[in-house]
């Protein structure tokens, strides 16, 4: 049996280039038709304004990379709705959706789990299953609109798993939902977040994609790092900063460092000084300050670390502690704090579970009196 077209994955080139050719031998005007309700979430049998052959013929010979909502938290604090898809393969994967005055922020997984083992992080508990595809990726935001009847306008690939362990279907994911006539959200409205893959950083860098670079630090020395993150062992932090320096002088993109405070881990003074130090000290060219940007996450809690969240005073100290030493920071606000929105828990919850049926939706609305 021959194997299924993942269809959503093209790019309109290739996308013309298959439904020109054999078996489809379509006109080029019906490329651009399909690619248009692809990136709208319609089935194929639901394309009206195709030949019914045609439409038969691409539900037989295509993949459907929609992902359906296995359950759905939504908190009455903020709105805050954090999501679990079900791939067409039964993995499941988080979403976050998060609703600010400038527009609709999706938080969205690049891999079924992580192997990048940061010890705080619930994502990488059970290691990596396997990689998402563009499609499914791109099929997280498609399916988040649909669900919600909102316009997503900003990214955030901060979910479940490491998007530069994932390069290439990243990197097309990217290409994909800024295609005019799919998704058509511009680059600059994304963020790209890592535990600091230098290789895929400068890989990165090199393709002239105007992302925002997030990068995870949590820490401002070696031995402390690399206790949290192992992926330090790989690529020490002066190694990750001269990657961001040259990210920015390549880009001219600002670099925004993420930064999880942990009680008693990582939040006193004396770190936060260390951690402007060596930010300062890296991110300058020829004496001159780079721009660059500390966002102080709280911990959120995840059961079996032995971590827990830094106290109010803790945090308001070490943003103080930056901005003293020249380092501008702000503390982010926490969205769907009764409904737990750090990704992986979500996932790891339902794996404990019995499977969830394949096309049930389940909603739940947290904190409701």
């Amino acid at each position: 049996m021959n194997e299924k077209t993942d269809i959503q994955r093209l790019l309109p080139d290739e996308l013309e280039a298959l439904i020109t050719s054999p078996p489809y031998s379509q006109p080029r005007y019906r490329a651009k038709q399909i690619f248009s309700k692809l990136h709208r979430g319609v089935r194929f049998s639901d394309m009206t304004d195709l030949p019914l052959s045609l439409r038969a013929q691409l539900g037989k010979m295509c993949l459907d990379t929609l992902p359906t909502v296995a359950e759905k938290l939504v908190s009455s604090a903020d709105g805050t709705v954090k999501y679990l898809f079900r791939l067409h393969d039964g993995n499941c994967i988080e979403s976050v959706l998060m609703r600010y005055e400038h527009g609709n922020t999706l938080c969205v997984s690049s891999q079924v789990g992580c192997r990048m083992g940061c010890r705080f992080c619930a994502s990488t508990k059970s290691g990596r299953v396997r990689d998402l595809s563009a499609s499914e990726i791109e099929g997280e935001v498609i399916a988040a609109e649909l669900d919600s009847g909102l316009r997503i306008s900003n990214i955030v690939m901060m979910g479940i798993g490491e998007p530069l362990d994932n390069f290439d279907e990243t990197v097309r994911f990217l290409r994909l939902i800024s295609c005019p006539d799919g998704l058509g959200i511009g680059l600059r409205h994304v963020s790209v977040s890592t535990c600091g893959l230098v290789p895929g950083i400068r890989k990165l860098a090199s393709l002239d994609l105007p992302v925002t670079l997030s990068v995870s630090l949590h820490a401002a020395d070696d031995g402390e790092r690399s206790a949290i993150m192992p992926v330090n062992d790989a690529y020490s932090i002066a190694e990750l900063l001269t990657a961001c320096r040259e990210w920015f002088l390549t880009t001219g993109r600002r670099i925004s460092f993420e930064y999880t405070l942990i009680s008693g881990k990582n939040d006193s003074a004396e770190d936060a000084r260390r951690l402007a130090r060596v930010l300062i000290s890296h991110m300058n060219d020829g004496g001159r300050r780079l721009p660059m940007h500390v966002n102080l996450i709280p911990y959120n809690d995840v059961d079996g670390t032995g971590f827990s969240r830094s106290d109010k005073d803790a945090v308001r100290r070490f943003r103080e502690t930056l901005e003293a030493s020249g380092v501008t920071a702000t503390v982010r606000r926490r969205l769907g704090p009764d409904i737990n929105a750090a990704c992986g828990q979500l996932r790891i919850n339902a794996a404990r579970k019995e499977p969830v049926q394949s096309h049930g939706n389940t909603e739940r609305t947290k904190g409701a009196k």
